[in-house]
């Protein structure tokens, strides 16, 4: 398999040799990041190091400018060692897109350093008032994942003029706007039942002044680096990580549950092998099967979406397509991680089975509205040719 801990030939890229690397170490402080309720800033600025937070941010700026399905291959082997570690790399990878649309001063401002980590929330929790130079910002935003390691925060914001939303045809303007980390204030909110070393604390400002420079419209402007990469659908390119963290943590329970099963064995079936049961070999089966056809779909809408953006061809079904995948993935691997959950039996409740944290941080992750049921309605409506509010594909 591609999620292999050992690394590859000497032609692999480098981020994802390093990230193989790492992925041992990364595991062996599992415990202590879901105690921890964030990952520990040592590994994450280890993460940084190895380049893993600019995968996405143009070369011109420094950065990596990696194919979208080896971002996918590096946040899948992290998730695979621990879905918290996995999921605060996409959010600082995926988030590093931003710098592509932001006025070059300002990206290598905010992305020159070459180990700075940002993060953030894009839904439009916030106001962003307008005055002379840019914007007052106030807002309180929720699963701000990571944040602890940031040095900038994007929080997404309705425009108001004088406390009245300005439109933008039937809708209010959207904008995402930068924060330094000295002008936010973050809670400590994140107790939850998965993930629960993501930090995904509430992050809050008041009436913080942003310049205009600073902010960018995924919606309404186009990158302002013309490459491929930014070529390919914007909230695409946001949400690409999202089912790479679902399928590590799935290949992650298919591990644990096959190596449970050579090991455990059932009283009541006179010591037989958890792994003669006929039920665990079928679900076992089941599961790499699943698995492998939802990474297939992901990996081939993927890579055909990319194409089309490096000829400046991405229709709207290419980008039902690809979120469709993103979705698909998603509901797979949580049917994967429940199907090993089950088949391996009460020895799985306890706090020291990985399936269990498996579980949980699945159907924490199933949560993200990237991939929620309801995209499925969007999504079934174009390939239906029925009309529908694409803006969000």
């Amino acid at each position: 398999m591609t999620t292999s801990a050992a690394v590859k030939s000497a032609g692999e890229h480098p981020v994802l040799a390093a990230t193989r690397q790492l992925a041992p170490r990364v595991a062996a402080r599992s415990e202590e990041i879901e105690s921890a309720r964030r990952l520990p800033a040592d590994l994450a600025n280890e993460l940084a190091q190895a380049g893993l937070f600019r995968m996405v941010v143009p070369e011109a700026y420094g950065g990596l400018e990696m194919h979208p399905a080896l971002v996918i291959e590096a946040v899948e082997i992290l998730a695979r060692a621990d879905g918290s570690a996995g999921w605060c790399v996409m959010i600082g990878a995926c988030t590093a897109m931003c710098s592509a649309w932001l006025p070059e001063p300002q990206a290598r401002v905010i992305y020159g350093a070459p180990d700075v980590i940002t993060g953030g929330v894009a839904a439009p929790l916030g106001r962003a008032e307008l005055v002379e130079g840019g914007y007052r910002v106030s807002g309180r935003w929720a699963w701000a994942s990571g944040s602890q390691n940031c040095r900038w925060l994007v929080g997404g914001a309705v425009v108001t003029k004088d406390g009245v939303p300005q439109m933008r045809g039937p809708v209010p303007e959207v904008r995402t706007l930068f924060f330094p980390i000295e002008d936010v204030t973050l809670h400590d909110t994140w107790h939850a039942s998965g993930l629960c070393g993501t930090g995904s604390g509430d992050m809050e400002v008041k009436d913080v002044f942003v310049p205009a420079e600073r902010s960018i419209s995924l919606i309404t402007e186009r990158p302002r680096v013309a490459r491929p990469l930014y070529a390919f659908p914007a909230f695409g390119l946001l949400g690409l990580g999202i089912p790479a963290v679902a399928l590590g943590i799935a290949r992650r329970a298919i591990d644990e549950l096959t190596a449970l099963a050579n090991q455990k064995k059932l009283m009541t079936h006179g010591g037989q092998l958890l792994a003669r049961r006929a039920a665990v070999q079928e679900a076992v089966a089941e599961a790499e099967a699943t698995l492998r056809a939802a990474r297939a779909f992901l990996l081939e809408t993927v890579n055909t979406t990319f194409e089309a953006a490096t000829r400046g061809e991405v229709t709207v079904k290419h980008r039902a397509e690809l979120r469709l995948s993103y979705t698909h993935a998603m509901r797979s691997a949580a049917r994967v991680v429940d199907r090993m959950y089950e088949a391996a039996g009460g020895t799985a409740v306890y706090r020291a089975s990985p399936l269990q944290r498996c579980l949980r941080d699945i159907h924490v992750a199933t949560q993200h509205a990237m991939v929620a049921p309801s995209t499925l309605e969007v999504i079934g409506s174009v390939l239906l040719g029925v009309d529908a509010n694409t803006v969000m594909l």
